[in-house]
């Protein structure tokens, strides 16, 4: 390879990344010495022949050493086989330097056979930030690729340092996080089996199975009970299907259904069921290890081994319980796994022990009531026999608990190898199997166990006649049971499993496992799903439980905080009122998993992908009704209590509004609603009734002239729009960065100040050109500025004449584009920019004190007072509708409308007349109207503006008139001799209405005056200035307020 080799220089002034050579065109009919990057010296045929070629690439087989190039001790060089179009130095936060390509692979220069820096697709940049072991990767940004080479000095930043509040770690960063971990000791993770399928298994095979489930089938049949299998099957089945949709939407990280809802839904949502749902499996654990403890005192009271009484044995005991429990937990999720494994086997050779058992009838269970399987008994107990007031739904009601548990996988998705796999297998699975064993543990018992026995051997059959019950085919006659009293059989004995079981005390042991178990998994779940709570921040002050410890970020406080709200509900024991608070709790994640899918599917997102296909937005709708439905089946209170505390926290959350953006299907919807309305609304023809001033405040940075923005935002807000016009006329325009970095900062303030506006900023080589494009371009629809306003050029007679000729011209423009114009005046100004620039601990001047203090006059209730509203001209009726809008406000109710209006003295009775018909037809209410006769009398001082126009006279009789055209034409501003006489009346007018305002209105909270009109060529802009300046000078709030004289206001119904 021929060539120097090339130095890389790490101080100093930064260097382009790249070097240019010009190539003039003949050289390229000479050798060409082979470039870098290219093999055996040939170049690739579309750049043979540029005016350009780009040289000077780090090759590695050039570099040499490290010290050979004169890099820092700690840096060294990664080779690679084949040559890079750029070099980056990058930290790897392990105290070395890495020189490298821009992608670490050269495999995307040698992909299309040349080199360059734009980067084929790859997994790695839409990670978000890091790379698996942990060094940054992300694409050449548009900047790198499209700006001029000159400009391309920096390394690449990220555009953000650090996350915000809400936003996303990315996947390779946990990725390198935990290959972190693995390191130090090997983190777990679980595949679908033992992560979802044995834990969903466990949760859903509850006790419920072994003392509830033949007391259920003796009261509603084996058809009906069928069909409540069925019924709750359905429901976790389609909670299944959305949990599955969910998950596979994207990477799933630790939070269980909080973290699905929350990402799907947006936090509202997430964070009020996250926190009941919470609180629900800490609950549930005290409900899991209560009746544990119920069955081992009922042992303990058999053989009479009491320690104290049945209600303090049974604290004791689970007080016991749930401190192993907790070692369990807090020795880790591998421990927990083992220990669920072992449950399950003991379960599983319960249920095993059953079916056994069935087949084995014996001579001495036959009084008891079990006779094997018999078709007069499957036929007999085939249909309902309620008795005890019980009816369907209360039958149901105690059945749906045991075929919860399903979110028991997701709950740990964190811990999951591939939750995306992991959770529709297992959840799936465990819901079929479950369900399959609850009905083959029905039909089991209905075909082969009586309703009632009495346990009497003697109590065979003796009449055959009066005896037509199933029991007496088989030689026993039970029907004295019909009066009450029997202890055995489906009715009457909730141990009946026990009894037909091949081994008894293992139906025991699975009563025992099902209860830890189901136990051990919410006692897991909980500190889980609130960990991930509490690290997005939504509700303050739980920040503490977020920590994590340990190879497996466990949630040690969060353990302790389970263990505690058990270990309180264990010692009150009043759970028979808790119970189904906590049920309805569960079924409200499942509605809102299933709500989540339906509403992701309408918005229509295209982010919502997901990759299991099985689920349809309207099932999912069904089963969020259902799920509500069952709710209040169940225990319409428990229902209504559970809808108001996630109502509560929803508008909790929603009125705190968190930093967070996680990309929720309420926000696509919200697009989608809005895109929608836009266009319907663009093929109404606009109304009259409906008109609203939608404006274009010229304001500047929104915090520049906050006065201006509170004024507008008094009479827009819930209304009409407003939109914060920004030009600016820098002589460098800033890049895409610190356009976002401003964009967000001034949409930040108006959001905190309160102000609903947007922020439109442009660039332009001055003010007139910035302002012609905000007056045609911004907008969408019938969602477009039909209004400008600005504050009034305070200091207009100090600076370049010809940004008073922009400003004049805007004014001019915008009547050309049919939009109002409004311009407000303050005494003090409106500009706080310099004041907000200054050291906050220097004084403030006298002025910057008053400016400051009239920037803010707008923000505060004003009082009682007046809003003098001086209607001089009719131009469609903005100049009454603003006022009118600003006292509906709470800040401007107190204050009342006075309309002052000009007429001729000898009708002003008449006149007035006419005004107060006209204002009660518009439904506008008024204090006062005044006619003003003397509107037309000479003013009594002019020499102020004699004064105020003298430095813009052209003074053309004062010189030749070639001098005059040729200072006209480049000073079109200067006010001619022929002008001023022209408008002579005009300027008394000007001047006359400043007198009578000082004299009528000097204490009013505010003015809003006809704005003077000046036809364009004619009258000049100093002119139109010092109207503008004469009429509004020394006096309260201003506003002047021209409408496009088209009616805004109409009295037709």
């Amino acid at each position: 390879m021929s060539g120097q080799k090339p130095s890389l220089k790490t101080g100093g002034s930064a260097q382009s990344r790249f070097q240019v050579d010009v190539v003039t065109e003949a050289s390229s009919a000479g050798p060409t010495p082979p470039v870098p990057g290219t093999v055996d010296g040939l170049r690739p045929p579309d750049e043979s022949k540029g005016r350009f070629r780009v040289v000077g690439f780090l090759d590695p087989g050039a570099l040499g050493t490290a010290s050979d190039i004169g890099l820092p001790p700690d840096v060294f060089h990664e080779p690679d086989g084949t040559k890079s179009d750029s070099v980056s130095l990058h930290s790897t936060g392990t105290g070395h330097t890495h020189i490298s390509d821009s992608h670490s692979n050269t495999y995307y220069m040698r992909t299309f056979g040349h080199n360059t820096i734009d980067a084929v697709p790859n997994i790695e940049f839409y990670r978000q930030t890091a790379a698996p072991f942990g060094e940054k990767r992300t694409r050449p940004s548009l900047s790198e690729l499209h700006d001029e080479l000159d400009k391309v000095t920096k390394a690449r930043e990220p555009f953000e340092d650090g996350l915000a509040n809400g936003d996303e770690p990315s996947a390779a960063e946990e990725a390198a996080a935990l290959m972190a971990k693995e390191g130090k000791g090997g983190m777990v993770k679980f595949g679908w089996v033992k992560g979802v399928l044995v834990r969903c298994m466990l949760n859903i095979w509850g006790v419920m199975l072994f003392i509830r489930m033949s007391w259920i089938v003796g009261q509603a049949g084996i058809g009906l009970t069928i069909a409540i299998i069925l019924m709750a099957t359905l429901v976790t089945t389609i909670t299944g299907l959305s949990t599955s949709a969910i998950a596979t939407n994207g990477f799933v990280r630790g939070g269980g259904a909080y973290y699905l809802i929350s990402r799907s839904l947006g936090p509202e949502f997430g964070g009020s069921i996250g926190l009941i749902f919470a609180f629900a499996n800490a609950v549930a654990v005290a409900m899991y290890v209560v009746g544990f403890a119920e069955t081992v005192v009922e042992m303990l009271n058999d053989v009479d081994a009491l320690m104290t009484d049945e209600l303090n044995d049974i604290r004791i005991v689970g007080t016991l319980t749930v401190i192993l429990l907790l070692g369990i937990s807090v020795a880790g999720m591998e421990w927990e796994a083992k220990a669920q494994i072992v449950l399950l086997v003991i379960l599983l050779g319960a249920i095993a022990n059953f079916f056994i058992g069935t087949f084995m009838p014996s001579e001495n269970k036959k009084p008891k009531g079990f006779f094997g399987y018999q078709t007069a008994l499957l036929v007999e107990n085939f249909g309902p026999d309620f008795r005890d007031e019980e009816t369907f739904f209360s039958v149901f009601a105690i059945f749906f608990p045991a075929a919860t548990g399903i979110l028991a996988g997701a709950n740990i998705s964190g811990d999951l190898a591939d939750p995306q796999s992991a959770i529709p297998k297992g959840t799936l699975l465990a819901i079929l199997i479950t369900g399959l064993t609850y009905v083959a543990v029905a039909i089991s018992t209905g075909a082969s166990i009586v309703r009632d026995a009495t346990g009497d051997h003697n109590d065979t059959v003796v009449d055959t006649v009066n005896c037509t019950d199933a029991a007496c085919t088989l030689g026993y006659d039970f029907s004295i049971c019909k009066e009450g009293g029997c202890q055995y059989g489906l009715m009457n004995d909730f141990q009946v499993m026990s009894l037909v079981s091949a081994f008894s005390p293992l139906i025991s042991a699975g009563i025992f496992s099902a209860t830890l178990s189901s136990a051990l998994a919410s006692l897991v779940s909980a500190p889980k799903v609130f960990q991930a709570l509490c690290k997005d921040k939504i509700y303050p002050g739980l920040g503490v439980f977020a920590k994590g410890y340990g190879k497996n970020n466990e949630p040690l406080r969060g353990y302790v905080l389970t263990f505690c709200i058990g270990l309180a509900f264990i010692l009150i024991a009043e759970l028979n009122v808790i119970a189904p608070i906590i049920s309805n709790f569960f079924l409200a994640s499942y509605a809102l998993i299933n709500f989540s899918v339906f509403h992701a599917s309408l918005a229509n997102s295209p982010g919502w992908r997901p990759s299991f296909k099985y689920y349809n937005m309207w099932v999912s709708l069904a089963g969020a009704i259902l799920c509500c439905v069952v709710m209040f089946v169940i225990n319409w209170w428990a229902a209504l209590v559970t809808l108001l505390i996630v109502l509560a926290l929803y508008i909790y959350v929603s009125y705190k509004k968190p930093d967070v953006n996680w990309g929720s299907s309420t926000q696509a919807l919200i697009y989608n609603q809005a895109l929608t309305h836009c266009l319907n609304l663009t093929a109404v023809e606009e109304h009259v009734k409906n008109f609203r001033p939608q404006c274009l405040v010229l304001a500047g940075y929104p915090n520049s002239r906050p006065a201006l923005l509170q004024l507008v935002n008094s009479f827009t807000k819930n209304v009409s729009l407003m939109v914060c016009g920004h030009i600016r006329t820098v002589s460098r325009r800033p890049n895409f960065k610190e356009l976002s970095q401003d964009h967000a900062r001034c949409q930040r303030w108006l959001t905190k100040k309160r102000i609903k506006a947007f922020y439109a900023p442009v660039f332009a080589e001055n003010m007139r050109y910035g302002a012609q494009l905000l007056l045609q371009a911004v907008g969408l629809g019938r969602l477009k500025p039909n209004t400008l306003v600005m504050g009034f050029k305070n200091n207009w007679s100090d600076g370049d004449m010809r940004d008073v000729e922009n400003y004049i011209n805007i004014i001019h423009d915008a009547f050309d584009l049919q939009f109002g114009v409004v311009i407000l005046r303050l005494p003090d100004g409106l500009d706080i920019s310099h004041i907000q620039g200054q050291d906050i601990k220097s004084p403030l001047s006298l002025t910057d004190q008053r400016l400051l203090e009239s920037s803010q006059q707008f923000k505060k209730k004003q009082g009682k007072g007046s809003i003098d509203v001086w209607w001089l001209f009719d131009d469609g009726g903005l100049t009454l509708l603003i006022p009118y809008l600003l006292t509906n406000r709470s800040k401007w109710g107190d204050c009342r409308i006075r309309v002052f209006i000009g007429g001729k003295i000898n009708r002003i009775d008449h006149d007035r007349r006419a005004m107060a018909t006209l204002l009660s037809k518009f439904r506008i209410d008024f204090s006062d109207i005044n006619v003003l006769g003397d509107i037309n009398t000479k003013p009594k001082n002019k020499l102020s503006f004699k004064e105020l126009i003298e430095p813009y006279r052209l003074k053309e009789d004062d010189m030749e008139q070639e001098a005059a055209e040729r200072l006209k034409a480049q000073e079109p501003w200067r006010i001619t001799d022929n002008e001023l006489e022209l408008y002579k009346a005009k300027t008394n007018r000007q001047i006359r209405l400043n007198e009578l305002l000082k004299e009528h209105s000097n204490s009013a909270k505010l003015i809003v005056i006809s704005m003077p009109l000046a036809r364009k060529g004619t009258v000049s802009s100093a002119l139109y200035m010092c109207w503008l300046e004469t009429l509004s000078k020394d006096l309260p709030p201003l506003l002047l307020v021209r409408g496009n004289h088209q009616s805004v206001l109409t009295f037709y119904s």
